[in-house]
């Protein structure tokens, strides 16, 4: 049985009110290339399961390096930020709209970071701001951000998530 009590229904957000506030906040999402023989995204059901995204600019990772040698917190709630934005992009494309988002039930985030580093739910948390900011209610999720020694491109974060769809 699924409990949907604490998601939003993309049928009460209002057509393009995602797409205007990221004008709003002066963002713009990202592309993400797929990077081997996956999909970046699989619906099954009501539910989208994203594939990991990093930040991805000008042809490469936005943000290359790790959380406390190369990267303060700050640096890397941005580079969570564009991961998420880049999240959204593929969501936006491959559903043709960020409107049949009813919630975000998961998100998981990666942290490429020095061993002694322990502050990876505040890095995550550019991601998951992004998300209330676009989404309001339909960005609230549960969550996971843990650290790693390497991720794709050298990036900073990683992050990938499980999506409720409104039909």
């Amino acid at each position: 049985m699924t409990d949907t009590r604490h998601t939003k229904s993309a049928s009460t957000a209002k057509s393009g009110e995602a797409r205007a506030k990221l004008a709003e906040l002066g963002l713009e999402l990202l592309d993400h290339p797929a990077a081997g023989s996956y999909k970046p995204l699989v619906i099954d059901g009501d539910l989208a399961f994203v594939s990991g995204h990093v930040g991805w600019r000008n042809g490469g990772a936005s943000a290359v390096g790790m959380l406390g040698d190369d990267f303060t917190v700050e640096n890397g709630q941005f580079a969570a930020r564009d991961a998420a934005l880049a999240l959204l992009g593929t969501l936006e494309k491959e559903l043709g709209t960020l409107d049949r988002i009813a919630g975000v039930p998961r998100l998981f985030g990666m942290v490429r970071a020095l061993p002694t580093f322990t502050q990876h739910p505040a890095v995550i948390n550019g991601a998951s701001q992004l998300l209330l900011d676009v989404l309001g209610e339909r960005g609230e999720h549960s969550r996971s951000a843990v650290g790693m020694t390497s991720l794709p491109f050298g990036a900073a974060v990683e992050i990938e998530a499980v999506v409720r769809l409104a039909w």
